[in-house]
């Protein structure tokens, strides 16, 4: 993770693009790249969607998509100053507490 963050940083830097990587912008690009990778499912069935990467051309666009969603994501807990893998083994152990595996197992109502 942490050489993922320094090459996504040090390309950022490189175009002198820290200047428009604010907070509210990364989110956005975010939310924009999430929304390119749920196109590549809209129109699947549950069966398609499961088998998508064994199409290469929609397996090579999902990966790409989930590339993009990736960057941004590290792009903005770095500009926050947030330790990614840390903060998501956080939520983790706080979704594990409030979903205890004797309740929830096979649960769709509380599946994440």
């Amino acid at each position: 993770m942490d050489e993922l963050t320094a090459r996504v940083r040090a390309f950022a830097e490189e175009r002198d693009w820290q200047q428009f990587h604010t907070p509210k912008n990364l989110a956005m690009a975010l939310a924009g790249e999430v929304g390119e990778l749920l196109a590549e499912f809209q129109w699947l069935t549950p069966e398609q969607a499961a088998t998508v990467m064994d199409d290469p051309e929609a397996g090579a666009r999902v990966k790409a998509e989930i590339g993009d969603v990736t960057i941004y994501l590290t792009r903005l807990a770095d500009v926050l100053g947030i330790d990614l893998p840390e903060a998501a083994l956080t939520k983790l152990d706080e979704v594990a507490t409030r979903y205890p595996i004797a309740a929830a197992r096979g649960s769709a109502k509380s599946a994440r």
